[in-house]
């Protein structure tokens, strides 16, 4: 077998959780990968999408398997968990891991990989697929350590595309079912509550109790914090900039960096600057 490792990657621990609810599914591509990728370190297999999500806070997995239909939690909804888990923390130092989704419906498949921020695998999992796979992952994994801020600094996946394509695969497994994006936000301004426009919204700041809501013409406060609203909206609207930051893409008036190299946003008719967080800045690559 030839060895489809690139040179940056090569000797670097490449972890692993693998999800699917059948035993035997997980068994067969265990071995099938450590066919293919014997240097691949699996740290842990979950039998649910909720233990895959608690498994992935765990071990920090560079890769994540996960069946696309699991009960209690599709691996659909634990990726759109595990796609928000490094603003849950305080290690900077991990990135949202690579997935890649197995699936026994060619549908599903196609989608991510057309897409391209996500990968899949078909039930049973061939020899000859799962290679390609293996590759694809590889050379993705080498782009991430090969980052654009020195050696050691990684770049993380592209956050709102896979948004994107993991909402659409939501309403494919729950056609009819998925609520539509947030069209209005029930705010506190001063004594009143007030229906705010979403598109009005300039961006969303939370703090520990509450999300401040910032439009051209007033500031107000919700309880519902970035993780609910990051489900809620419409990913090519809002970006997630930061843990505790989402930001209307229409009211980027442009990006600077500080004296530190942060990367900062502008925001149209606004002084305020907001903190671009590590593991987003590959949203403004090249600008």
């Amino acid at each position: 077998m030839n060895d489809t490792t690139p040179a940056s990657l090569a000797g670097t621990r490449v972890r692993a959780v693998l999800a699917d609810d059948e035993r035997l599914m997980r068994e067969q591509l265990r071995s099938r990968l450590t066919e293919a990728w014997p240097d691949l370190d699996i740290v842990a297999e979950a039998k649910n999408g909720l233990e895959a999500v608690e498994l992935v806070k765990q071990h920090k997995p560079d890769l994540v398997f996960l069946d696309i239909r699991m009960p209690g939690l599709t691996g659909v909804d634990a990726a759109r968990q595990i796609a928000q888990l490094p603003d849950a923390g305080d290690d900077d130092s991990w990135l949202v891991p690579e997935i890649v989704f197995i699936t026994a419906y060619d549908q599903y498949a196609v989608e991510a990989f057309e897409q391209g921020v996500a990968d899949y695998v078909l039930k049973p999992a061939e020899r000859e697929r799962l290679l390609v796979t293996v590759a694809r992952i590889k050379k993705r994994l080498a782009a991430r350590h090969n980052g654009n801020g020195g050696e050691n600094q990684a770049v993380a996946p592209a956050t709102a595309p896979l948004q994107q394509l993991l909402h659409k695969l939501s309403a494919q497994l729950n056609p009819g079912g998925t609520p539509a994006y947030l069209q209005w936000i029930q705010a506190t301004v001063g004594q009143a509550i007030q229906m705010i426009p979403v598109e009005d919204v300039l961006f969303f700041i939370s703090d520990e109790k509450y999300t401040r809501v910032q439009t051209a013409t007033l500031e107000a406060l919700i309880r519902k914090p970035i993780k609910e609203l990051v489900d809620e909206l419409d990913p090519a609207l809002f970006w997630q900039i930061h843990r505790s930051t989402l930001v209307n893409v229409k009211a980027i008036a442009g990006i600077t960096r500080d004296f530190r190299g942060r990367q900062l946003v502008g925001i149209k008719g606004s002084t305020e600057k907001l903190e671009v967080s590590r593991s987003y800045t590959q949203l403004f690559k090249g600008m």
